[in-house]
């Protein structure tokens, strides 16, 4: 199946969503949903860094637990990690314990302090393609585009690092720098209608 399926409510979906319950939520409440601040932009590169190799779902399941490992995310918290906090991480079950992963979490967190407040989401806004149409089929969607081999270059020259066109391509398919929902879901008619929905500006994450 590559084309938008019903749920259990009848809602069509990517078909990608309908593998589990954690998967239904996050289609339908945050994946293409705008991200315009650093720490959440922040939050979703070093979550896409530390899938590499990984299902989503596994992130998924242990997020919570990376936001209280990772100080919320904080950039500045992050950025201030030492020897210790590096120790600390690698002991910790309810995360990812890869040393390279969590090594790039506290330099692109340095590298997001070295750009200034704000700096980071003007950084990756600026590579938000125009608005295209919605991918009738899964295998319509691309691994990578020139937009996202360009913000790739773009954070790398910032000092960011465990990162690639298709990292890159991720983020900006679930921060809302393109909307990779098919023509049938209803998340995309949802997002295209001037009234309901859920708001394209912001994302809330509990």
């Amino acid at each position: 199946m590559s084309a938008a399926v019903p749920g259990l409510d009848g809602r069509p979906r990517c078909p990608w969503a309908l593998a589990s319950a954690e998967y239904v939520d996050y289609h339908d409440t945050e994946w293409g949903v705008p991200v315009r601040d650093d720490v959440g932009l922040y939050e979703r590169l070093s979550l896409e860094a530390f899938q590499s190799g990984l299902s989503w779902l596994t992130i998924l399941r242990k997020r919570e637990a990376f936001r209280r490992a990772f100080g919320g995310f904080n950039p500045a918290v992050v950025a201030a990690f030492a020897a210790p906090d590096v120790a600390r991480l690698m002991a910790d079950a309810g995360i990812v314990r890869n040393r390279r992963k969590i090594d790039a979490a506290i330099a692109n967190a340095r590298a997001t302090i070295a750009l200034g407040e704000g700096g980071l989401t003007r950084l990756v806004w600026e590579h938000a393609p125009k608005a295209q149409d919605g991918p009738e089929r899964i295998d319509h969607v691309p691994a990578t585009t020139p937009a996202s081999v360009a913000l790739t270059k773009a954070l790398r020259a910032s000092g960011f690092v465990f990162l690639g066109p298709t990292t890159i391509y991720a983020l900006m398919q679930a921060c809302g720098l393109v909307d990779d929902h098919l023509a049938g879901c209803f998340r995309r008619e949802q997002a295209a209608a001037p009234e309901g929905g859920v708001p394209r500006g912001r994302a809330d994450l509990g």
